[in-house]
């Protein structure tokens, strides 16, 4: 069985303090809005049978006046597959299910409808493999261009300091994977999405590793940008019933496709934890 490992406590470590200054960033904005909304942290462990190390993670929630809900999550977990589960994932079969995998998680859900929905994850897993994985996409249910530009130019800069062929490949992959095909639509302006980013040595740890904190800091740097450039944009019912129909999109795509919704459930996550992605209230029709 996998165990922890060197690499994966600096890699919890650094998820963790982005989360805290990710978590700081969201109070103060809420702070410049006169709320005294703050974020409520559930610590919470994971059971495995036979597993005396299965680690757990913290839920951090904050339902405020700029942030109808957000919740950035952090977990570092370890211990099996289940049958049939392991052949999914990279680098582990049924005969080889041991994991260990550390991320930090987060969706933003807006009061403002004129303030993009965002989300955002890095994540790094060791099986027979490691690697590391992640990315964002925004999810404006009120589309300025001037918004998605911004929000891209800030990933692919973070891309062309590693890889001039990053961008390209990683904004790719997020239209592609953040497609709702019962809907023949994006579930938003996209992003930026890579997997498989594998270190076989410690030299390509560390180069996956630099490039996966510069994708955390491009999201702290740009998105408080958008949501300070739009919070306080009036806006009118029919702009409210729009944020609620395509937060109905974003619900099925999470619940439908994500897969990082499918491998908390199937890793014995916390549910709440798992399931803060969905919005406080959205529509159908």
């Amino acid at each position: 069985m996998t165990d922890w490992t060197p690499a994966t406590t600096r890699a919890r470590a650094w998820f963790e303090s982005l989360r805290d200054r990710i978590c700081a960033a969201f109070e103060e904005i809420e702070a410049e809005a006169g709320s005294a909304a703050r974020f409520d942290y559930l610590t919470w462990h994971r059971e495995e049978a036979g597993n005396d190390n299965p680690g757990g993670g913290t839920r951090g929630l904050m339902k405020g006046q700029v942030f109808e809900k957000v919740g950035v999550n952090v977990s570092t977990v370890h211990g099996t597959f289940a049958p049939g589960f392991a052949a999914s994932i990279n680098g582990a079969s049924d005969q080889d299910p041991g994991f260990t995998a550390t991320g930090i998680s987060l969706v933003a859900h807006m009061a403002n409808p004129h303030v993009p929905a965002v989300h955002m994850n890095t994540r790094f897993l060791t099986t027979t493999k490691a690697w590391f994985g992640g990315g964002g996409d925004l999810n404006p249910p009120i589309p300025y261009p001037e918004d998605t530009a911004d929000f891209h130019a800030a990933f692919q800069a973070a891309c062309d300091a590693h890889d001039p062929t990053y961008y390209e490949r990683f904004k790719k992959w997020a239209d592609d994977y953040f497609f709702i095909p019962h809907r023949g639509v994006h579930r938003g302006v996209g992003g930026i999405f890579y997997d498989h980013l594998e270190c076989p040595d410690q030299a390509a740890f560390e180069a996956n590793f630099t490039f996966t904190r510069d994708v955390g800091e491009a999201f702290l740097d740009i998105f408080p940008q958008l949501v300070r450039r739009r919070m306080d944009t009036a806006f009118t019912p029919a702009d409210k019933r729009q944020q609620l129909e395509w937060r109905g999109r974003y619900a099925e795509f999470n619940l439908v496709y994500d897969r990082g919704t499918l491998f908390g459930l199937k890793t014995g996550g916390n549910v709440d934890a798992i399931l803060m992605s969905l919005p406080p209230e959205a529509s159908w029709g």
